[in-house]
């Protein structure tokens, strides 16, 4: 039987290159050998393109390449790796110009999770696992997501947001404001600030509005730290989200998987080893603590898990997300906090572990994914793609 060709992407111009490292490590190593055969694409940190069998030692090493010695042709006839100079990679092993057949990328945050890969892969007519451009674009901005979110009767946390203009311009100019925006806008900073405080109150959370794996996040716990939150957060993206502090919430975490008629895997809860599920507590100390499946009343579980499937289809997901939960300690009241359509996928990580207590190991969970992105793709290229005019008008 004729394998399957499964062109894996990791790495990227993002806070997150490492952990997409990890990520790429275990899906490339579950892939089922007598199936597929793997195709590893690395992204270095600025932004070069490397293939071959030794790219993700190269990328792990830290290594710079002097020129891409790969590329994704955008060509929707050709379904291929090309190679942009063949002779400069014959130390490192000539780029395979077969066919590719489906893509993964594990590219976590800006530049691969926000929806500009997706668009790549779709000019060169690639299925590929995951959301679409418009899912991946909104999930990645947490504001936009939010507003989305509401919109469709999904409850989160109360929040603000501004861009980085709002902070730092001189002549606090006012915005135009779209209703139930949640901008801050047309105020100096002291006014900023005390907008925050007497709407949110504090502690705080302020976050990038565009990052993952809690990069840039901090609890601002007065007006000082409020302000070098802020400045730290607009040092990875252009908007910043403010949002106001649950006391000592659970941190609910559901897995969605499927297209159109998504399905919910069981509820997991994560006890963080710091106060808050931070960079480190995720990946660096180990010490934070999974149940699986949380200890959760099944009614409360249940509207979770539904609560989850409804912010996957309202924000336009495919494939897989997970959704993290906020769950008041002492009431049944939650609040949807994120939905991450790239999720990280280690074997340790939270997104396939909770599919694997649902009954779908990590191996039967990637063959899942494939075959999701292999039906989306047959049905959009169903679609037509031109349009004959009655007249010919435009000659």
């Amino acid at each position: 039987m004729k394998k399957i060709r499964v062109c894996v992407i990791f790495g990227g111009r993002s806070g997150e290159h490492e952990v997409s490292l990890v990520s790429a490590t275990s899906v490339i190593e579950a892939l089922d050998k007598n199936k597929f055969e793997v195709i590893p694409v690395g992204i270095t940190k600025s932004g070069r393109w490397i293939g071959g069998d030794n790219a993700l030692a190269l990328l792990k090493s830290g290594a710079e390449a002097s020129h891409s010695l790969a590329m994704v042709a955008p060509d929707p006839n050709e379904h291929r790796l090309v190679a942009t100079a063949p002779a400069d990679l014959d130390s490192a092993g000539m780029m395979s110009e077969e066919k590719i057949d489906v893509v993964i990328p594990i590219l976590h945050g800006p530049l691969g999770e926000d929806g500009t890969m997706q668009g790549l892969l779709e000019l060169a007519n690639l299925p590929y696992v995951g959301s679409g451009v418009l899912g991946s674009a909104v999930c990645m901005d947490k504001i936009v997501q939010k507003a989305l979110c509401l919109q469709a009767g999904i409850p989160v946390v109360d929040y603000l947001w501004l861009h980085a203009v709002d902070w730092h311009s001189e002549k606090f100019e006012t915005v135009p404001q779209v209703a139930h925006s949640q901008r801050l806008s047309g105020k100096n900073q002291n006014e900023i600030l005390q907008t925050i405080e007497d709407t949110l109150g504090l502690p705080a959370f302020v976050k990038p509005a565009n990052m993952g794996s809690s990069v840039g996040i901090n609890k601002a716990r007065d007006r000082a730290q409020l302000v070098v939150a802020i400045e730290e957060a607009a040092q990875y993206d252009h908007k910043i989200l403010i949002e106001a502090a649950i006391a000592s919430p659970r941190e609910i975490e559901v897995s969605v998987l499927g297209n159109l008629r998504p399905k919910a895997s069981v509820c997991g809860e994560i006890v963080p080893s710091n106060e808050f599920y931070d960079y480190n507590a995720k990946y660096v100390d180990g010490a934070s603590t999974l149940y699986i499946p949380a200890d959760l009343a099944p009614a409360l579980s249940q509207k979770i898990r539904d609560t989850a499937i409804m912010g996957f289809l309202a924000c336009d997901c495919q494939g897989l997300a997970r959704v993290d939960f906020l769950l008041e300690r002492d009431s049944e009241t939650f609040y949807l906090n994120e939905l991450n359509t790239i999720p990280g996928f280690t074997q340790i990580s939270m997104y396939p572990k909770l599919w694997e207590a649902s009954g779908v190991p990590y191996a039967q969970l990637l063959d899942e994914l494939i075959q999701l992105a292999f039906a989306r793709h047959h049905a959009k290229n169903k679609l037509a793609t031109s349009y004959q005019p009655k007249q010919d008008w435009f000659k």
